[in-house]
Protein backbone atom coordinates (compact mmCIF):
# COMPACT_ATOMS: atom_id res chain seq x y z
CA UNK A 1 0.00 0.00 0.00
CA UNK A 2 2.98 2.56 0.68
CA UNK A 3 4.37 2.05 -2.77
CA UNK A 4 1.02 2.28 -3.98
CA UNK A 5 1.05 5.89 -3.21
CA UNK A 6 4.38 6.72 -5.45
CA UNK A 7 2.89 4.24 -8.07
CA UNK A 8 -0.71 5.16 -9.13
CA UNK A 9 0.68 8.43 -10.30
CA UNK A 10 3.06 6.85 -12.27
CA UNK A 11 0.86 4.93 -13.60
CA UNK A 12 -1.54 7.88 -14.27
CA UNK A 13 1.38 9.77 -16.16
CA UNK A 14 1.91 6.76 -18.35
CA UNK A 15 -2.08 6.76 -19.17
CA UNK A 16 -1.70 10.40 -19.74
CA UNK A 17 1.13 10.20 -22.16
CA UNK A 18 -0.53 7.78 -24.30
CA UNK A 19 -3.76 9.47 -24.85
CA UNK A 20 -3.52 11.62 -27.72
CA UNK A 21 -6.79 13.99 -27.12
CA UNK A 22 -5.71 17.46 -25.31
CA UNK A 23 -9.07 17.40 -24.03
CA UNK A 24 -9.51 14.05 -23.02
CA UNK A 25 -6.15 13.93 -21.22
CA UNK A 26 -6.34 16.63 -18.74
CA UNK A 27 -9.18 14.26 -17.25
CA UNK A 28 -6.74 11.83 -16.14
CA UNK A 29 -5.09 14.20 -13.46
CA UNK A 30 -8.70 14.73 -11.18
CA UNK A 31 -9.24 10.96 -11.83
CA UNK A 32 -5.50 9.92 -10.17
CA UNK A 33 -5.57 12.84 -7.41
CA UNK A 34 -8.70 11.11 -6.30
CA UNK A 35 -7.38 8.05 -6.18
CA UNK A 36 -4.61 9.21 -4.38
CA UNK A 37 -6.53 11.14 -2.12
CA UNK A 38 -8.46 8.29 -1.28
CA UNK A 39 -5.64 6.09 -0.29
CA UNK A 40 -3.84 8.69 1.60
CA UNK A 41 -6.89 8.49 3.84
CA UNK A 42 -7.06 4.67 3.69
CA UNK A 43 -3.56 4.70 4.93
CA UNK A 44 -3.76 7.45 7.91
CA UNK A 45 -6.74 5.30 9.68
CA UNK A 46 -4.74 2.17 9.36
CA UNK A 47 -1.25 3.15 8.79
CA UNK A 48 1.25 0.17 7.48
CA UNK A 49 4.22 -0.42 10.15
CA UNK A 50 8.07 0.54 8.65
CA UNK A 51 9.02 -1.49 6.16
CA UNK A 52 11.36 -4.57 6.65
CA UNK A 53 14.96 -2.32 5.49
CA UNK A 54 12.92 0.69 7.41
CA UNK A 55 13.66 2.95 4.36
CA UNK A 56 9.71 3.49 4.09
CA UNK A 57 7.57 5.16 6.67
CA UNK A 58 4.56 7.04 6.97
CA UNK A 59 5.50 8.61 10.25
CA UNK A 60 3.59 12.04 12.01
CA UNK A 61 5.60 13.92 10.20
CA UNK A 62 4.97 12.43 6.88
CA UNK A 63 1.58 12.54 7.23
CA UNK A 64 0.93 16.26 7.69
CA UNK A 65 3.26 16.78 4.41
CA UNK A 66 1.65 14.32 2.58
CA UNK A 67 -1.75 15.30 3.81
CA UNK A 68 -0.98 19.16 2.98
CA UNK A 69 0.75 18.00 -0.56
CA UNK A 70 -2.18 15.47 -1.81
CA UNK A 71 -5.43 18.02 -1.17
CA UNK A 72 -3.38 20.58 -2.88
CA UNK A 73 -2.52 18.60 -6.11
CA UNK A 74 -6.34 17.10 -5.73
CA UNK A 75 -7.65 20.89 -6.23
CA UNK A 76 -5.25 21.80 -8.70
CA UNK A 77 -5.86 18.75 -10.95
CA UNK A 78 -9.54 19.90 -11.20
CA UNK A 79 -8.48 23.66 -11.95
CA UNK A 80 -6.09 21.83 -15.27
CA UNK A 81 -9.70 20.69 -16.56
CA UNK A 82 -10.94 24.01 -16.91
CA UNK A 83 -7.49 25.84 -17.30
CA UNK A 84 -6.32 23.20 -20.46
CA UNK A 85 -9.81 23.89 -21.75
CA UNK A 86 -9.03 27.48 -21.87
CA UNK A 87 -5.72 26.83 -23.72
CA UNK A 88 -7.07 24.22 -25.74
CA UNK A 89 -4.79 25.06 -28.66
CA UNK A 90 -1.52 24.95 -26.61
CA UNK A 91 -0.13 20.88 -26.46
CA UNK A 92 -0.28 19.36 -22.73
CA UNK A 93 0.94 15.71 -22.83
CA UNK A 94 3.89 16.79 -21.09
CA UNK A 95 2.45 18.89 -18.71
CA UNK A 96 -0.35 16.53 -17.52
CA UNK A 97 2.59 13.18 -17.23
CA UNK A 98 4.73 15.85 -15.69
CA UNK A 99 2.51 16.74 -12.63
CA UNK A 100 1.51 12.96 -11.85
CA UNK A 101 5.14 11.89 -12.09
CA UNK A 102 5.76 15.18 -9.50
CA UNK A 103 3.08 14.07 -7.32
CA UNK A 104 4.76 10.86 -7.64
CA UNK A 105 8.09 12.31 -6.42
CA UNK A 106 6.54 14.76 -3.74
CA UNK A 107 5.00 10.80 -1.83
CA UNK A 108 8.19 9.28 -2.10
CA UNK A 109 9.58 12.70 -0.30
CA UNK A 110 6.62 12.07 2.40
CA UNK A 111 7.62 8.41 3.31
CA UNK A 112 11.45 8.28 3.01
CA UNK A 113 13.11 7.28 6.19
CA UNK A 114 16.79 7.05 4.62
CA UNK A 115 18.18 10.37 3.78
CA UNK A 116 19.87 9.14 0.06
CA UNK A 117 16.12 8.10 -0.95
CA UNK A 118 14.90 11.37 0.09
CA UNK A 119 17.27 13.09 -1.74
CA UNK A 120 16.67 11.19 -4.48
CA UNK A 121 12.94 11.67 -4.68
CA UNK A 122 13.87 15.43 -4.09
CA UNK A 123 15.76 16.01 -7.00
CA UNK A 124 12.95 14.19 -9.15
CA UNK A 125 10.75 16.82 -8.05
CA UNK A 126 13.22 19.78 -9.53
CA UNK A 127 13.93 17.52 -12.84
CA UNK A 128 9.92 17.23 -13.53
CA UNK A 129 8.94 20.82 -12.21
CA UNK A 130 11.05 22.45 -14.95
CA UNK A 131 9.14 21.51 -17.84
CA UNK A 132 6.10 22.65 -16.20
CA UNK A 133 7.46 26.10 -16.01
CA UNK A 134 8.40 26.71 -19.30
CA UNK A 135 4.37 25.34 -20.39
CA UNK A 136 4.55 29.00 -21.71
CA UNK A 137 7.12 28.65 -24.40
CA UNK A 138 8.44 32.20 -24.34
CA UNK A 139 11.76 33.60 -23.99
CA UNK A 140 10.51 34.98 -20.05
CA UNK A 141 9.51 31.19 -19.26
CA UNK A 142 12.75 29.55 -20.49
CA UNK A 143 14.84 31.74 -18.47
CA UNK A 144 13.19 31.40 -15.44
CA UNK A 145 13.66 27.82 -16.01
CA UNK A 146 17.12 27.55 -16.30
CA UNK A 147 17.51 29.72 -13.26
CA UNK A 148 15.65 27.39 -11.25
CA UNK A 149 17.32 24.36 -12.62
CA UNK A 150 20.82 25.60 -11.91
CA UNK A 151 20.06 27.43 -8.41
CA UNK A 152 18.40 24.43 -7.05
CA UNK A 153 20.34 21.81 -8.32
CA UNK A 154 23.12 23.42 -7.50
CA UNK A 155 21.81 23.60 -3.88
CA UNK A 156 20.61 19.63 -4.02
CA UNK A 157 24.57 19.05 -4.96
CA UNK A 158 25.27 20.52 -1.88
CA UNK A 159 22.97 18.92 0.09
CA UNK A 160 24.37 15.95 -1.33
CA UNK A 161 28.10 16.54 -0.15
CA UNK A 162 26.27 17.24 3.47
CA UNK A 163 25.07 14.06 3.44
CA UNK A 164 28.45 12.27 2.47
CA UNK A 165 29.62 14.09 5.60
CA UNK A 166 27.33 12.81 7.70
CA UNK A 167 27.51 9.51 6.41
CA UNK A 168 31.55 9.92 6.97
CA UNK A 169 30.55 11.44 10.33
CA UNK A 170 29.45 7.60 11.09
CA UNK A 171 33.03 6.19 9.83
CA UNK A 172 35.12 8.61 11.73
CA UNK A 173 32.96 7.91 14.97
CA UNK A 174 33.62 3.87 14.18
CA UNK A 175 29.62 3.45 13.96
CA UNK A 176 27.72 1.71 11.45
CA UNK A 177 27.66 3.21 8.30
CA UNK A 178 24.05 4.14 7.77
CA UNK A 179 21.62 7.03 6.17
CA UNK A 180 18.61 5.45 8.24
CA UNK A 181 16.79 8.46 10.27
CA UNK A 182 15.96 6.63 13.46
CA UNK A 183 19.83 5.46 13.45
CA UNK A 184 21.04 8.50 12.82
CA UNK A 185 18.67 9.96 14.96
CA UNK A 186 19.79 7.43 18.13
CA UNK A 187 23.01 7.96 17.42
CA UNK A 188 23.61 11.45 17.02
CA UNK A 189 25.50 12.37 19.95
CA UNK A 190 28.18 10.13 19.25
CA UNK A 191 28.63 11.13 15.71
CA UNK A 192 32.11 12.69 14.90
CA UNK A 193 31.43 16.78 15.76
CA UNK A 194 33.71 18.21 12.72
CA UNK A 195 31.98 15.93 10.37
CA UNK A 196 28.72 16.34 11.94
CA UNK A 197 29.11 20.35 12.34
CA UNK A 198 30.00 20.47 8.55
CA UNK A 199 26.90 18.19 7.51
CA UNK A 200 24.58 20.18 8.93
CA UNK A 201 26.03 23.56 7.25
CA UNK A 202 26.30 21.80 4.02
CA UNK A 203 22.48 20.22 4.68
CA UNK A 204 20.70 23.49 5.53
CA UNK A 205 22.33 25.57 2.91
CA UNK A 206 21.37 22.95 0.41
CA UNK A 207 17.73 22.36 1.58
CA UNK A 208 17.16 26.12 2.12
CA UNK A 209 18.21 26.74 -1.67
CA UNK A 210 15.13 24.28 -2.53
CA UNK A 211 12.42 25.95 0.41
CA UNK A 212 13.51 29.51 -1.03
CA UNK A 213 15.39 30.83 2.30
CA UNK A 214 16.84 34.63 1.66
CA UNK A 215 19.19 35.12 0.36
CA UNK A 216 18.95 31.97 -1.46
CA UNK A 217 15.78 32.52 -2.79
CA UNK A 218 16.32 33.97 -6.04
CA UNK A 219 15.30 31.67 -8.09
CA UNK A 220 11.73 31.84 -6.69
CA UNK A 221 10.88 35.10 -8.68
CA UNK A 222 11.03 34.61 -12.39
CA UNK A 223 10.39 30.83 -11.55
CA UNK A 224 6.54 31.86 -9.84
CA UNK A 225 6.22 34.29 -12.48
CA UNK A 226 6.20 32.98 -15.48
CA UNK A 227 4.63 29.59 -14.66
CA UNK A 228 0.79 29.21 -14.80
CA UNK A 229 -1.01 29.69 -11.56
CA UNK A 230 -1.44 26.13 -11.02
CA UNK A 231 2.35 25.37 -10.98
CA UNK A 232 2.93 28.30 -9.51
CA UNK A 233 0.64 27.00 -6.51
CA UNK A 234 2.60 23.14 -6.47
CA UNK A 235 6.04 25.27 -6.64
CA UNK A 236 4.96 27.29 -3.14
CA UNK A 237 2.60 24.85 -1.49
CA UNK A 238 4.12 21.46 -2.77
CA UNK A 239 7.51 21.69 -3.50
CA UNK A 240 8.38 23.93 -0.58
CA UNK A 241 6.70 21.36 1.85
CA UNK A 242 9.34 18.52 0.55
CA UNK A 243 11.93 20.62 0.77
CA UNK A 244 10.87 21.62 4.76
CA UNK A 245 10.08 18.22 5.65
CA UNK A 246 13.73 17.41 4.23
CA UNK A 247 15.10 20.18 6.47
CA UNK A 248 12.99 18.75 9.42
CA UNK A 249 14.86 14.99 8.96
CA UNK A 250 17.84 17.47 9.67
CA UNK A 251 16.26 18.98 12.51
CA UNK A 252 15.42 15.84 14.54
CA UNK A 253 19.21 14.57 13.94
CA UNK A 254 20.53 18.10 15.24
CA UNK A 255 18.27 18.36 18.15
CA UNK A 256 19.38 14.70 19.05
CA UNK A 257 23.42 16.04 18.79
CA UNK A 258 24.89 18.69 20.99
CA UNK A 259 24.83 20.89 18.06
CA UNK A 260 20.51 21.47 18.88
CA UNK A 261 20.96 24.75 19.94
CA UNK A 262 23.51 26.31 17.27
CA UNK A 263 20.70 24.80 14.74
CA UNK A 264 18.46 26.39 16.57
CA UNK A 265 19.98 29.96 16.63
CA UNK A 266 21.08 29.92 13.04
CA UNK A 267 17.39 28.78 11.82
CA UNK A 268 15.91 31.79 13.61
CA UNK A 269 18.33 34.28 11.99
CA UNK A 270 17.68 33.09 8.64
CA UNK A 271 14.07 33.05 9.36
CA UNK A 272 14.17 36.63 10.61
CA UNK A 273 16.43 37.61 7.62
CA UNK A 274 13.91 35.92 4.88
CA UNK A 275 11.26 37.90 6.18
CA UNK A 276 12.98 41.06 6.27
CA UNK A 277 14.37 40.35 2.45
CA UNK A 278 10.26 39.97 1.55
CA UNK A 279 9.06 42.96 3.45
CA UNK A 280 11.69 45.24 1.11
CA UNK A 281 11.57 43.34 -1.83
CA UNK A 282 7.04 43.31 -1.86
CA UNK A 283 7.16 47.25 -1.16
CA UNK A 284 6.01 48.21 -4.65
CA UNK A 285 6.14 45.14 -6.48
CA UNK A 286 4.41 46.08 -9.96
CA UNK A 287 3.55 41.97 -11.03
CA UNK A 288 1.46 40.66 -8.97
CA UNK A 289 2.93 37.17 -9.37
CA UNK A 290 6.16 38.11 -8.76
CA UNK A 291 4.60 39.92 -5.72
CA UNK A 292 3.81 35.83 -4.74
CA UNK A 293 7.31 34.80 -4.62
CA UNK A 294 8.43 37.35 -2.05
CA UNK A 295 5.58 36.28 -0.23
CA UNK A 296 6.58 32.63 -0.06
CA UNK A 297 10.14 33.70 0.64
CA UNK A 298 8.25 35.66 3.63
CA UNK A 299 6.25 32.43 4.95
CA UNK A 300 9.36 30.20 4.81
CA UNK A 301 10.91 32.55 7.00
CA UNK A 302 8.06 32.76 9.40
CA UNK A 303 8.44 28.69 9.76
CA UNK A 304 12.02 29.15 10.18
CA UNK A 305 11.35 31.36 12.85
CA UNK A 306 9.07 28.84 14.30
CA UNK A 307 11.63 25.93 14.11
CA UNK A 308 14.36 28.46 15.75
CA UNK A 309 11.81 29.16 18.46
CA UNK A 310 11.32 25.65 19.44
CA UNK A 311 9.32 24.22 22.40
CA UNK A 312 5.76 25.40 21.76
CA UNK A 313 6.21 27.18 18.68
CA UNK A 314 6.95 23.95 16.60
CA UNK A 315 3.28 22.52 16.70
CA UNK A 316 1.98 26.58 15.29
CA UNK A 317 4.89 25.91 12.71
CA UNK A 318 4.15 22.89 11.56
CA UNK A 319 0.62 23.99 11.44
CA UNK A 320 1.89 26.96 9.30
CA UNK A 321 3.08 24.79 6.89
CA UNK A 322 -0.33 23.43 6.08
CA UNK A 323 -2.17 26.88 6.38
CA UNK A 324 0.60 28.49 4.04
CA UNK A 325 0.26 25.59 1.23
CA UNK A 326 -3.89 26.13 1.33
CA UNK A 327 -3.68 30.00 0.92
CA UNK A 328 -0.54 29.98 -1.51
CA UNK A 329 -3.53 27.40 -3.72
CA UNK A 330 -6.00 30.01 -3.52
CA UNK A 331 -3.97 32.73 -4.28
CA UNK A 332 -1.73 31.32 -7.91
CA UNK A 333 -5.22 29.72 -8.81
CA UNK A 334 -7.10 33.06 -8.53
CA UNK A 335 -4.15 34.90 -10.04
CA UNK A 336 -3.52 32.92 -12.81
CA UNK A 337 -7.58 33.21 -13.33
CA UNK A 338 -7.08 37.49 -13.07
CA UNK A 339 -3.86 36.84 -15.57
CA UNK A 340 -5.94 35.01 -18.46
CA UNK A 341 -8.10 37.77 -18.26
CA UNK A 342 -6.34 40.63 -18.43
CA UNK A 343 -3.80 38.73 -20.39
CA UNK A 344 -0.98 41.23 -18.09
CA UNK A 345 0.46 40.66 -14.99
CA UNK A 346 1.40 44.49 -14.03
CA UNK A 347 -0.80 46.48 -11.77
CA UNK A 348 -0.03 49.11 -14.38
CA UNK A 349 -2.80 46.83 -16.93
CA UNK A 350 -4.86 44.82 -13.98
CA UNK A 351 -7.47 47.03 -12.44
CA UNK A 352 -11.27 46.33 -11.39
CA UNK A 353 -10.62 42.88 -11.52
CA UNK A 354 -13.37 42.87 -8.81
CA UNK A 355 -15.60 43.74 -11.73
CA UNK A 356 -14.29 41.73 -14.85
CA UNK A 357 -13.40 38.60 -12.44
CA UNK A 358 -15.97 39.03 -9.84
CA UNK A 359 -15.17 35.52 -8.18
CA UNK A 360 -11.44 35.54 -8.73
CA UNK A 361 -10.69 39.26 -7.49
CA UNK A 362 -13.32 38.40 -4.14
CA UNK A 363 -10.89 34.64 -3.98
CA UNK A 364 -7.67 37.13 -4.25
CA UNK A 365 -8.78 39.50 -2.08
CA UNK A 366 -9.67 37.20 0.59
CA UNK A 367 -6.49 35.21 0.39
CA UNK A 368 -4.36 38.46 0.82
CA UNK A 369 -6.12 38.97 3.77
CA UNK A 370 -5.46 35.14 4.94
CA UNK A 371 -2.04 35.04 3.96
CA UNK A 372 -0.95 38.33 5.74
CA UNK A 373 -2.56 37.39 9.26
CA UNK A 374 -6.02 38.70 9.13
CA UNK A 375 -8.31 36.56 11.35
CA UNK A 376 -10.61 34.99 10.89
CA UNK A 377 -8.44 32.69 8.68
CA UNK A 378 -6.23 29.98 9.95
CA UNK A 379 -3.03 31.99 9.31
CA UNK A 380 -3.81 34.29 11.87
CA UNK A 381 -3.71 31.20 14.15
CA UNK A 382 -0.68 30.14 13.45
CA UNK A 383 1.41 33.12 12.89
CA UNK A 384 -0.38 34.47 16.90
CA UNK A 385 0.97 31.05 18.25
CA UNK A 386 4.46 31.67 16.88
CA UNK A 387 5.11 35.34 17.91
CA UNK A 388 3.32 34.46 21.52
CA UNK A 389 5.48 31.66 21.79
CA UNK A 390 8.91 34.26 21.19
CA UNK A 391 7.48 36.39 23.78
CA UNK A 392 6.37 33.47 26.53
CA UNK A 393 10.27 32.51 25.93
CA UNK A 394 11.29 35.75 26.75
CA UNK A 395 12.81 36.17 23.10
CA UNK A 396 11.32 40.26 22.73
CA UNK A 397 13.81 40.71 20.15
CA UNK A 398 13.11 38.11 17.31
CA UNK A 399 9.03 38.60 18.98
CA UNK A 400 9.14 42.41 18.05
CA UNK A 401 10.97 41.95 14.73
CA UNK A 402 8.06 39.27 13.66
CA UNK A 403 5.66 41.64 14.26
CA UNK A 404 6.96 44.96 12.43
CA UNK A 405 8.18 42.78 9.38
CA UNK A 406 4.39 41.23 9.31
CA UNK A 407 3.09 45.12 9.09
CA UNK A 408 5.69 45.90 6.87
CA UNK A 409 4.89 43.11 4.31
CA UNK A 410 1.01 44.13 4.98
CA UNK A 411 1.55 47.34 3.44
CA UNK A 412 4.09 46.28 0.81
CA UNK A 413 1.31 43.66 -0.65
CA UNK A 414 -1.79 46.04 0.14
CA UNK A 415 0.02 48.25 -2.07
CA UNK A 416 -0.31 46.04 -5.03
CA UNK A 417 -2.91 43.78 -4.34
CA UNK A 418 -5.67 46.75 -3.56
CA UNK A 419 -5.22 48.54 -6.69
CA UNK A 420 -5.67 45.05 -8.87
CA UNK A 421 -8.87 44.16 -7.68
CA UNK A 422 -10.63 47.16 -6.97
CA UNK A 423 -11.60 50.45 -9.04
CA UNK A 424 -12.24 50.77 -12.49
CA UNK A 425 -11.61 48.21 -15.56
CA UNK A 426 -9.59 50.59 -17.55
CA UNK A 427 -10.91 51.26 -21.00
CA UNK A 428 -8.42 50.73 -23.10
CA UNK A 429 -6.87 47.41 -22.51
CA UNK A 430 -7.51 44.03 -24.36
CA UNK A 431 -10.44 42.64 -24.43
CA UNK A 432 -9.86 38.49 -23.75
CA UNK A 433 -12.37 35.68 -23.77
CA UNK A 434 -11.42 34.95 -20.23
CA UNK A 435 -14.47 34.78 -17.62
CA UNK A 436 -14.79 32.99 -14.54
CA UNK A 437 -16.29 29.58 -14.62
CA UNK A 438 -17.34 26.94 -12.31
CA UNK A 439 -14.03 24.55 -12.75
CA UNK A 440 -11.42 27.10 -12.25
CA UNK A 441 -13.66 29.13 -9.37
CA UNK A 442 -14.54 26.26 -7.24
CA UNK A 443 -11.22 24.88 -6.48
CA UNK A 444 -9.67 28.05 -5.07
CA UNK A 445 -13.07 28.55 -3.34
CA UNK A 446 -12.95 24.99 -1.82
CA UNK A 447 -9.34 25.76 -0.52
CA UNK A 448 -10.34 29.00 0.98
CA UNK A 449 -13.25 27.19 3.05
CA UNK A 450 -10.53 24.91 4.39
CA UNK A 451 -8.73 27.90 5.19
CA UNK A 452 -11.69 29.73 7.17
CA UNK A 453 -12.93 26.28 8.64
CA UNK A 454 -8.99 25.59 9.92
CA UNK A 455 -9.42 29.48 11.52
CA UNK A 456 -12.58 28.94 13.32
CA UNK A 457 -12.05 25.42 14.02
CA UNK A 458 -9.11 22.80 14.02
CA UNK A 459 -10.70 19.25 13.76
CA UNK A 460 -8.74 17.25 17.39
CA UNK A 461 -7.38 14.65 14.77
CA UNK A 462 -5.44 17.20 13.05
CA UNK A 463 -4.26 18.93 16.48
CA UNK A 464 -3.12 15.27 17.76
CA UNK A 465 -1.09 14.60 14.52
CA UNK A 466 0.23 18.20 15.16
CA UNK A 467 1.19 17.37 18.31
CA UNK A 468 2.83 14.11 17.68
CA UNK A 469 4.59 15.53 14.60
CA UNK A 470 6.02 18.49 16.72
CA UNK A 471 6.93 15.90 19.60
CA UNK A 472 9.35 14.23 16.65
CA UNK A 473 10.92 17.40 16.70
CA UNK A 474 11.76 17.88 20.39
CA UNK A 475 8.49 20.19 20.91
CA UNK A 476 6.32 20.80 24.08
CA UNK A 477 4.46 23.13 25.96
Amino acid sequence: MMWALVLLPLAGALIAWLIPDNRKRALVLPVFALAQLFLVGALLVDTPPVSPAGWILLDPLGKLALISNSVLFAVCAFYAVGYLAYRRRRPNRVLCAALLVCLSAMTLVTISQHLGLLWIALEATTLTMAPLIYFNHNARSIEATWKYLLICSVGIAIALLGLFFLAYSTIVAKQDVTLLLPSLISDAAALHPGWRHAAFIFLLVGFGSKMGLAPLHTWKPDAYGEAPGLVGALLAGGLVNCALLALLRVYQIAVASTEGAMFQGVLLVMGLISMAFAAVFMARQSDFKRMLAYSSVEHIGIITVALGLGKGALFAGLLHMINNSMTKGVLFLSCGNIHRAYNSKSTTTVRGALRRTPWSGALFLAAFLAITGSPPFSPFVSEFLIVSSAFVQGNFWTGGLFLVFLALIFIGMASTVLPVVLGEVPADIERTRYRDTLPTVLPPLLLMGIILTMGLWLPAPLQQLLHEAAGQLGGGA
